[in-house]
């Protein structure tokens, strides 16, 4: 059997303002493409399949039309969805009933029987072959909040041991119902330890204390564990079968230099034969002038010598991040990059200041008396020399004490 492991599309998801619903759009179009060019008999889908819990009507008009468009092109697909931490797990649940009669399987959040047990029928699904036997079974875990764990009598942190023991009561279950010949394959959204994030794109999901999974959760009967939350294609703790897909698009400029793609993974039986990386076409190139930070002078040189071609789609304009170095404010400086970018094909998404200072040593604390003896102006001078490293200029001290002038103050 083969099926493809995706992950974190965050549909609805804008960059720095920007929408990019023709983006999402294009790689919608490549992964059905890739669905019938690779005879997929799978679609497994990690979590954050939206970028927020309450999406808009045209992020989900789009998914959904996705998801017709996939069982039209390929009627044997098995296509199972969990939710992730950005998602809604009962706004993606809704239409369940409407996906069932497609096949497809939704799972948003785990629920518990009349006497309180979790029900882990619906958390071991199928997946068929394109002859209609079962050739595997599928965990199909969400992200998991504190109240959907089993409940544990522990030392520890309850929250963490709680996940791991829902795998484990999951993969049971599985494994009573499977026949000789049929793997196993875990689908999940969490963070396991040892992931890489993506510093400016990933939202922190610790919980009750707990970092991150061990990749001991998932068993060795475990064929392949197929994981969403990290934007970062990898491994985990260097084992081949327990991967993350990572995200189809950059979410942030942090991830420019990542290679996106989805997962293409081919069972043998029980066993796992194969696992090879399907690299995802970039619709929008992301920019970053400079490379590193550097002085205004410099950047403004770098942004005058931007030679691009103009694209013939104005949805591919590349987005820009402008990287300057201040040694000091600098009021008007989106006005001079803007009129350095004057004409050229670019979307400017962001300007990132840093500034080098003097004195890096780590402030002394501040007691609460002190606290209340700190005046407005001394804060914002104390700010100023931590950020530049020397002592506010006057124009700057006569500036903030204007803004904190009563109105009336100022009419007088």
């Amino acid at each position: 059997m083969r099926f493809l492991h995706t992950s974190d599309w965050h549909l609805g998801q804008t960059l720095h303002h920007f929408e990019r619903s023709h983006e999402h759009q294009r790689f919608l179009d490549w992964l059905l493409d890739t669905i019938v060019a690779e005879q997929a008999e799978g679609l497994l889908i990690a979590g954050d399949v939206f970028d927020t819990a309450n999406p808009s009507a045209a992020s989900q008009r789009q998914f959904y039309r996705f998801l017709q468009q996939a069982k039209t092109c390929a009627p044997h697909l098995n296509i199972v969805i969990i939710a992730g931490n950005h998602d809604s797990p009962g706004r993606l649940e809704a239409p369940a009933p409407l996906l069932e009669e497609l096949d497809i399987a939704v799972v948003g959040n785990v629920r518990r029987l009349a006497d309180g047990e979790i029900d882990l029928e619906r958390l071991v699904l199928p997946l068929k072959n394109r002859a209609g036997a079962i050739a595997a079974w599928c965990l199909a875990i969400p992200f998991l909040r504190p109240g959907d764990v089993p409940r544990v009598e522990t030392q520890g942190d309850a929250y963490m041991e709680g996940m791991a023991l829902l795998y484990r009561q999951a993969l049971e279950l599985a494994l009573r119902r499977r026949e000789p010949g049929q793997a196993i394959v875990a689908l999940g959204h969490c963070h396991m330890t040892g992931g890489e994030i993506s510093a400016d794109s990933e939202r922190r999901i610790v919980i009750g204390g707990a970092e991150a999974l061990p990749a001991s959760a998932f068993a060795p009967a475990i064929a392949y564990a197929a994981l969403g939350h990290l934007h970062l294609a990898q491994r985990v703790g260097q084992q081949e079968h327990v991967r993350y897909c990572g995200s189809p698009l950059p979410m942030s400029f942090a991830e420019i230099g990542y290679a996106h793609q989805i997962l293409r993974v081919d069972l043998d039986g029980e066993a796992v034969r194969g696992i090879d990386a399907l690299r995802v076409p970039r619709t929008v190139e992301l920019l970053r002038i400079p490379p590193q930070p550097a002085p205004v002078d410099d950047v403004l040189a770098a942004l005058h010598a931007l030679d691009l071609p103009a694209p013939s789609d104005a949805n591919t304009l590349p987005y820009l991040e402008v990287r300057v170095r201040l040694d000091a404010p600098e009021p008007g400086l989106r006005s001079r990059v803007e009129a350095a970018l004057e004409g050229k094909p670019v979307r400017l998404a962001r300007i990132e200041t840093t500034t080098a200072r003097a004195d890096t040593t780590t402030p002394a604390a501040v007691s609460l008396d002190d606290l209340e003896r700190l005046r407005p102006d001394d804060i914002f001078k104390q700010l100023y020399h931590n950020r530049f490293g020397s002592d506010a200029p006057t124009d700057q001290l006569a500036a903030f004490a204007e803004l904190l002038l009563d109105p009336a103050d100022k009419t007088a």
